[in-house]
């Protein structure tokens, strides 16, 4: 059973995902293999994740008033997820997504309208229930760093996924007891001594690195490593999503955060073999049943 709340502040997304047979360069023409429209967005697909593994989930993004956002909640909602501090008072935002038979991808996403002002009236109803985890994505830092100090008892989880600025980046490490970023990214924005900035900020800084697998340096200074699962990819849409949604569901559980890792990378691995950022997302039973077959190696 969770112990704590787990409350994902971040983009809730509209899919419009374009099936192609290569990502165009500058002034291509290619046709469509196909148009489909899903529910999406970091913060909904990791709610979701994390509710599909017990969790208790919430999510605090920003919709609209509209149809299509009553439908995206109540699919949150038929997952699990507790939609009631998501605000309606903005707009649900679209994200173009270019797909390509073997999975890979390209996104153009509209900014959403998650405001300081949001995250903060979050972060306060989170230390006035009595606290617990705190999604927010590489989006809104430098500036949200502020907004959590002396945030009693609400443990924050970082996804920098989005996060372009080294100074934005830190910020980040200052506040978040985890925090995930992709290998290509950590190393353009904290430099080659991943240990090393772990260790400075006290912070566990998890590392993904796509199918090679993830890498998690702790504040102590020990790393540890797994490996992905191989699987034929269809979609590799939300994995990054899945997979932190699943290893935040993990740790409120009490797994440590290696334990917590691997398991999470088996379930962004399950995610990939289906369509879209959530069809595919695996139930708890899914990943139990993939590790009672074949366990992941890991360091």
């Amino acid at each position: 059973m969770p112990f704590f709340m787990i409350v994902f502040c971040g983009y809730g997304n509209s899919d419009l995902t374009v099936n192609v047979p290569a990502l165009p360069g500058a002034g291509d023409r290619v046709q469509a293999l196909g148009i489909e429209r899903h529910d999406g967005g970091m913060g909904a697909n990791a709610a979701a994740a994390a509710a599909r593994m017990g969790a208790d989930a919430r999510f605090a993004g920003v919709v609209g008033p509209d149809a299509l956002s009553t439908a995206f909640l109540d699919a949150l909602g038929a997952d699990g997820v507790d939609v009631a501090w998501t605000s309606r008072r903005g707009r649900l935002t679209t994200a173009l997504i270019l797909v390509t038979p073997d999975g890979e991808r390209s996104i153009i996403s509209e900014d959403d309208d998650v405001t300081a002002d949001h995250v903060a009236d979050v972060v306060r109803r989170c230390a006035e229930a009595g606290g617990g985890w705190l999604y927010l994505d590489g989006y809104r830092f430098p500036w949200a760093a502020d907004l959590l100090d002396g945030a009693t008892g609400v443990r924050t989880v970082v996804d920098l996924d989005g996060c372009e600025d080294p100074d934005a980046a830190r910020a980040a490490l200052t506040v978040a007891e985890h925090t995930v970023i992709g290998r290509t990214q950590a190393e353009r924005l904290l430099g080659p001594d991943l240990a090393a900035v772990a260790a400075k900020h006290r912070t566990h800084l998890l590392v993904t690195d796509g199918a090679r697998g993830w890498t998690l340096h702790t504040p102590t200074g020990t790393t540890r490593s797994g490996a992905a699962i191989d699987v034929r990819v269809r979609d590799a849409t939300g994995a990054g999503d899945c997979f932190v949604g699943c290893y935040l569901a993990e740790l409120d559980r009490g797994a440590e955060p290696a334990a917590a890792a691997a398991f999470a990378a088996v379930a962004a691995g399950l995610s990939c073999t289906g369509p879209g950022a959530r069809e595919s997302q695996p139930d708890r039973a899914e990943v139990t049943a993939y590790l009672t077959r074949t366990v992941p190696a890991s360091v």
